[in-house]
């Protein structure tokens, strides 16, 4: 059933309800029948909106990091190499202004055509990559220029070579020292943001994330598999995961969602540009007054404040 249909269908069984509940104890059983098939009709859209903005998420055409980077920061310059073993492609570093103020930018970058996409590893980060970002960070840190990162990976690359250089070190290094970077720091997932992989540059004062992205422990696929045991019912779990930007800002573990023009960023790049400036200029002005200290503090209070727990 489509989209269109199952709110028309929801709103006809309400109403119907509404007159039972109104009549004789003698429809009881009529009634929950209904409010058996009103569950499992809310539970089909909230199943097909996640998976949508799953899909919208990993469009092809979806704007990168650089298609961003073009837009906002005309002046930029890039930063290679972790000073340590090499340069990573999966990850873009540098600085320039944004709208008047000098920020660095660190953003993943997943490639466009096949040929990109290798170069780029998928927007796989290495151990190398997490580091540059975090050389680049400490030296906005150092000059007291803000941070802006943009998430956008299915997560670290996984490989063997990734693996005996450290991969979870450099994730670990990093989720402990953006903790306490003396300068502000906004995070924005603009695309997949993928586990661990997108974590390790998401530790921010400010965290947002466009209307159609999408921000995970796993990915749909994965996490079928491992509870299903079934990969193919992705959609389910995507559902259940709770990734779409709508889920994470109740739940409070973003501060906001970025608008995103009809259809998608894909369809117009300079609206979706226009729209992610405003919020990351009103971010900056947010932060600026606010000293190393309070920054740190902040930052430290919203990560620990994040979660329920429930003791008996």
């Amino acid at each position: 059933m489509s989209d269109a249909g199952q709110s028309q269908r929801i709103q006809e069984l309400e109403l119907e309800k509404s007159k039972l509940q109104m009549t004789s104890t003698g429809a009881q059983a009529r009634l929950e029948d209904l409010e058996a098939e009103l569950k499992q009709l809310r539970g089909e859209q909230a199943v097909n909106l996640s998976w949508q903005r799953v899909q919208l998420a990993r469009h092809p055409k979806r704007p990168h990091t650089l298609d961003y980077i073009e837009r906002l920061i005309p002046d930029f310059t890039e930063i290679h190499g972790d000073r340590l073993y090499g340069e990573d492609a999966a990850i873009i570093t540098g600085f320039g202004t944004l709208r008047g103020e000098p920020v660095m930018l660190v953003g993943q970058q997943k490639g466009r055509d096949t040929k990109q996409k290798l170069i780029r590893n998928f927007g796989m980060p290495k151990p190398e990559g997490y580091r540059k970002a975090m050389r680049v960070m400490e030296m906005a840190a150092k000059f007291g220029r803000p941070v802006i990162t943009f998430l956008d990976t299915p997560g670290a690359y996984p490989g063997i070579d990734a693996e005996e250089r450290g991969q979870a070190e450099a994730i670990a290094y990093n989720l402990r020292e953006m903790s306490r970077l003396e300068c502000p720091v906004i995070v924005v997932v603009i695309g997949e943001g993928g586990s661990g992989g997108a974590l390790a540059l998401g530790i921010g004062n400010k965290v947002f994330m466009l209307e159609n992205a999408m921000y995970s422990v796993i990915s749909p696929e994965s996490c079928a598999a491992i509870i299903y045991r079934d990969s193919s019912k992705g959609e389910l779990a995507a559902s259940a995961l709770k990734i779409t930007a709508g889920d994470l800002r109740r739940l409070g573990l973003i501060d906001g969602i970025i608008p995103e023009p009809n259809g998608g960023a894909q369809e117009d790049y300079d609206r979706a540009a226009a729209y992610l400036g405003d919020a990351l200029a009103g971010a900056l002005a947010e932060l600026k007054p606010m000293t190393a200290g309070q920054l740190i503090e902040q930052r430290c209070t919203k990560f620990r404040q994040m979660g329920n727990f429930f003791t008996e």
